[in-house]
């Protein structure tokens, strides 16, 4: 066989950005209009880069292309092997490897009795009192884990009686779930999904509609985060048929994880552009919100009616409407989010409003004060650290010397 006649080693000649860009556009399924419409630009500008016609992008709209196509590394979008930035996955937590140990082993034989339901519920409690209340959130509760995924897996299989079995897999599950809040935008993608199949494993056994609900939601994030919307429409749509039927007679507990999964459906459809879909589940989920207490603040999702302003700009700033996104934000309260990662995390979303809007110095003051409710909200989150990097290449100074002292302190730039 001539040379001519074999099959071309595409790892021969480097692959150009354009070409970089169409073969993870196209593996996410998102289509040149879309991409371009999500761009500010234009579906022939979106054909010339990628057919090479014109030069490669400024760092300001690549970082927006990485974004959009969920590109992990930047240099799998560049083909510069001198630019590996992360852009969605933060830096690995110094008690990872603990949680990990813990979650990995599986010993067969126990010389000790495994501790109470009821014990395991408050210290789960505190665990979850701890993650909402601490600035350095990980830090406790990654302290917190190990042992209790070592007691709740002691507790699962010393359970002598149905209920006692299906009380502890229900605790089980809760933990997995506390553990995948831990394990998120961490570099170890396999112990994620581990814990998230455990976790929905864990809750099926233990027949508990929330504890399913609640392993569904965390699920289907872990698959919209990874690009795979329809995975996550499937996990979601799966556990609002199961819940469906006992809305009518449910607590708040079932009702607020029958919201939070109601506007993952709403979160997923904005990250494919579907504008109609995206708000009418928003709505869906707001209705769902006024049927419990004004003061309820779920535990796990944060699902209330407080939550529905922030989850009103996520809406908008996935869907790229800039200027809907800063009318989200002005009218969102984030003082009546309890809980400090998640009134960090509305921060970022803010601060993402406002750079869509062409506010960057008003983004960079807002990811500042997400920084001091919760730094290590900010650390793992990449479309903060989209923003801060790109931000160091602004043609002011004064923006250039903010952007580079935030990305100091997010372990970004050396100090």
């Amino acid at each position: 066989m001539s040379r001519s006649d074999a099959t071309p080693d595409p790892y021969a000649d480097p692959i150009a950005f354009g070409q970089r860009m169409q073969i993870r556009r196209q593996s996410r399924g998102i289509s040149r209009p879309v991409l371009a419409g999500l761009l500010g630009k234009s579906p022939s500008w979106v054909k010339q880069v990628e057919g090479g016609q014109i030069q490669v992008p400024k760092l300001p709209t690549i970082l927006r292309i990485a974004e959009l196509l969920r590109v992990r590394d930047l240099s799998d979008l560049t083909g510069d092997e001198g630019a590996h930035v992360d852009l969605f996955i933060g830096p690995g937590h110094p008690r990872l490897a603990a949680v990990k140990a813990a979650i990995d082993a599986f010993p067969l034989t126990a010389d000790r009795a495994a501790p109470s339901a009821l014990h395991l519920r408050h210290r789960l409690d505190r665990a979850w009192t701890a993650r909402h209340e601490a600035p350095n959130h990980r830090q406790v509760v990654g302290e917190l884990l190990p042992d209790l995924i070592r007691d709740a897996q002691l507790a699962a299989r010393q359970a002598d009686t149905a209920p006692a079995r299906r009380a502890a897999q229900s605790i089980l599950s809760e933990v997995y779930s506390l553990s995948q809040f831990f394990v998120a935008y961490q570099p170890d993608s396999a112990l994620l999904w581990r814990v998230a199949e455990r976790s929905m494993v864990a809750a099926q056994d233990s027949e508990d509609p929330r504890a399913i609900g609640i392993a569904a939601w965390l699920a289907a994030q872990a698959h919209r985060d990874s690009g795979a919307f329809d995975a996550a429409d499937a996990v979601t749509m799966e556990a609002l048929r199961y819940l469906e039927p006992l809305l009518p007679d449910a607590d708040d507990g079932v009702l607020s994880v029958a919201g939070a999964l109601q506007f993952e459906a709403g979160y997923t459809a904005a990250r494919r552009a579907q504008t109609g879909s995206a708000w009418g589940w928003w709505d869906r989920a707001e209705k769902t919100a006024k049927k419990l207490p004004a003061d309820h603040y779920d535990m796990i999702t944060s699902f209330s009616q407080a939550i529905m302003g922030a989850h009103a700009v996520t809406v908008a700033v996935e869907l790229h409407q800039g200027g809907e996104s800063v009318r989200q934000a002005a009218k969102a309260d984030e003082k009546v989010i309890k809980s400090r990662p998640r009134r960090a995390r509305h921060r970022i979303e803010e601060a993402r409003a406002y750079q869509l809007d062409g506010q960057p110095d008003t983004a960079l003051a807002t990811l500042d004060k997400a920084f001091e409710a919760a730094p290590e909200t900010i650390q793992y989150n990449g479309y903060a650290r989209r923003i801060v990097l790109e931000e160091t290449e602004a043609r002011f100074p004064e923006r250039r010397r903010r952007a580079s002292e935030l990305a100091v302190k997010l372990g970004l730039l050396a100090a």
